[in-house]
């Protein structure tokens, strides 16, 4: 008698066996499912499930799979965080551009005395705040010129040299020409914006901030 005809005997594994020679559906469906890499399942040295791990063995895994979990886990946290650091940066962009536009037309401010800037020299003031350092500079008895101290490459803090003409940036090299602000050497591309200028009363005041960019 065959296992065929006797139901209690065990069923022949090999498909292709003489015994099971016609037969289907008499297998069990999980025999011939490929075997779970070793490798890709987490075992924690201790042997208690994953659950039961402490919260600091997440972060450093031992094994692929996790280190795999944790290392995508990381990378949607940088994702996050870069977008949300973008979100905010273009929000501050958009407030200093509506403070800009509310605040309107520069103050008119009083500099200096006129007898107080010597030809040939320079004083250093503050317009349209207190943050914003500006240079006064009379090249000869009927000229004053009015430029925003901050270099246009990376803000440093440039210093006119009258005799030669030029102001110059120390930090990167840099010089303007002393009568229309524009670069003339070194880093920097756009001019140094001006400060409109007007004299009452032998009284210089500043009035106005031009930006130019050529």
């Amino acid at each position: 008698m065959s296992c065929c005809d006797d139901p209690q005997a065990p069923l022949d594994p090999l498909i292709d066996s003489a015994n099971r020679e016609g037969l289907t559906g008499t297998t069990p469906a999980a025999l011939y499912k490929p075997e779970p890499d070793r490798e890709q399942i987490t075992i924690p040295p201790d042997g208690r499930p994953v659950q039961a791990q402490p919260s600091w063995r997440k972060d450093f895994p031992i094994d692929w799979p996790r280190d795999q979990y944790v290392a995508r886990r990381d990378f949607a946290k940088f994702m996050v965080l870069t977008s949300f650091a973008f979100f905010i940066g273009q929000l501050w962009i958009g407030a200093q551009n509506l403070l800009r536009r509310r605040r309107g037309k520069p103050p008119v401010m009083k500099v200096a005395m006129l007898d107080r800037v010597p030809v040939g020299s320079f004083i250093v003031f503050r317009y349209p705040t207190e943050d914003d350092p500006c240079l006064l500079i009379r090249p000869e008895p009927n000229v004053l010129l009015g430029y925003s101290q901050a270099c246009t490459h990376l803000s440093c803090a440039v210093v006119p040299e009258v005799a030669e003409s030029r102001i110059h940036c120390p930090c990167h090299h840099g010089f303007f020409d002393l009568q229309t602000g524009r670069p003339i050497a070194g880093p920097p591309r756009r001019p140094l914006p001006r400060i409109t200028l007007e004299v009452r009363q032998r009284a210089v005041y500043a009035t106005g901030i031009e930006l130019r960019t050529v």
